[in-house]
């Protein structure tokens, strides 16, 4: 479905943006997909030779893209968008990291053998990872033209450094050498500035709203904080070397929401919700760790401090636990197993009497 045959484009956009302010305007944000049956669009087929040339392959990325969006239709407040993708820690490969491809994501290899190196850490726009993101941005945004909106693609400057080092060695050199450490993360830190700008600024002189992979579509300049490698660490070691980060790049947004993976990380959760500058957690609890409504204390604990929440995958027999115990202002929604219109509409109408 593309975005010029979308029902009410204006409302969903609006109830993102109110999203935000831990507000509501008629109910909160519910983002419903189903895919279509037959397919209107064939994915495409190309032979290649390894999976690193079927990742960098931009024709072959951006049909696979094309095809996506059109097989899918998009309910409630969902809003057709793809993302230029590498796999999640293509921002180190700006510092220098090489990756490793596999069938779904990708690696980084680290390339900080030691910290006597550290001078020699650079950022460089000058390599091939760099060039394919900005040629996939651009064709995504050509290809993508009254059809979806083009996403930035997953910069993850929090756990920049565990790729450069490896995850295991880094929890050593936080004891070891803290001050090397919290050092490179604030030059990290600084350039990712420049970098996400660099992307948002391109949407923009394009035309169309700002969005990534986390599914939200606004007319804020916004992105996903997150520190993956903090579920290894102490709270102090956290607040003492990634939480300057986290709030400087909260700063820098216009809006933005934390991505808090797994029960590892939960220990942080005080710390997160401190900073003033954020508006809102996005709690991914992971596989084997039960539902949504599973994770009703943390919820409250988020609404609590004055932040907003964006839950999913979300089932339909948990909505009314979720509409029983918490308010509905600045609450963001991603449904699951969700199989036509009707069982969609079913849903929505549910949610507006939240």
């Amino acid at each position: 479905m593309a975005i010029e045959n979308l029902t009410n484009l204006d409302d969903r956009v609006a109830r993102q943006d109110a999203f935000w302010d831990c507000a509501v305007i008629d109910r909160p944000v519910v983002s419903i997909t189903v895919p279509k049956a037959p397919l209107e669009r064939a994915y495409p087929s190309k032979d290649h030779a390894t999976m690193r040339e079927r990742w960098m392959d931009v024709d072959y990325q951006v049909e696979r893209a094309l095809a996506y969006v059109m097989n899918t239709d998009y309910l409630g407040d969902a809003i057709p968008h793809a993302m230029p993708n590498l796999g999640p820690e293509v921002f180190s490969t700006f510092f220098g990291c090489e990756l490793e491809f596999g069938d779904y994501t990708s690696w980084s290899v680290p390339s900080l053998e030691s910290w006597d190196d550290l001078e020699g850490v650079q950022s460089s726009r000058d390599n091939i990872y760099w060039q394919k993101i900005v040629a996939m941005t651009d064709a995504l945004l050509e290809v993508g033209r009254g059809v979806f909106y083009t996403g930035i693609t997953d910069l993850q400057p929090g756990s920049v450094i565990a790729s450069l080092r490896d995850p295991h060695r880094l929890n050593l050199d936080m004891i070891d050498f803290p001050e090397d450490v919290r050092r490179l993360q604030a030059y990290v830190t600084d350039v990712y500035k420049g970098v996400y700008d660099f992307f948002c600024d391109k949407l923009t002189a394009a035309g169309q709203l700002c969005c990534t992979w986390a599914g939200i579509v606004s007319t804020k300049r916004w992105y996903v904080p997150s520190v993956d490698f903090s579920c290894m660490i102490s709270p102090k070691m956290f607040e003492e070397t990634f939480l300057p980060g986290v709030a400087a790049e909260c700063k820098h947004y216009e809006a933005s929401v934390y991505h808090l993976d797994g029960p590892g990380a939960i220990q942080h959760l005080d710390a997160l919700l401190g900073i003033e500058e954020l508006n809102a957690i996005q709690w991914v609890w992971g596989a084997g760790q039960g539902r949504a409504t599973d994770w009703m204390d943390l919820y409250i604990r988020c609404q609590s401090a004055g932040k907003g929440l964006q839950i999913g995958p979300v089932e339909p027999d948990e909505l009314d636990t979720l509409m029983d115990t918490l308010r509905p202002e600045g609450v963001w929604l991603g449904m699951s197993g969700i199989g036509d219109r009707e069982e969609a509409e079913a849903v929505l109408r549910r949610a507006a009497q939240w």
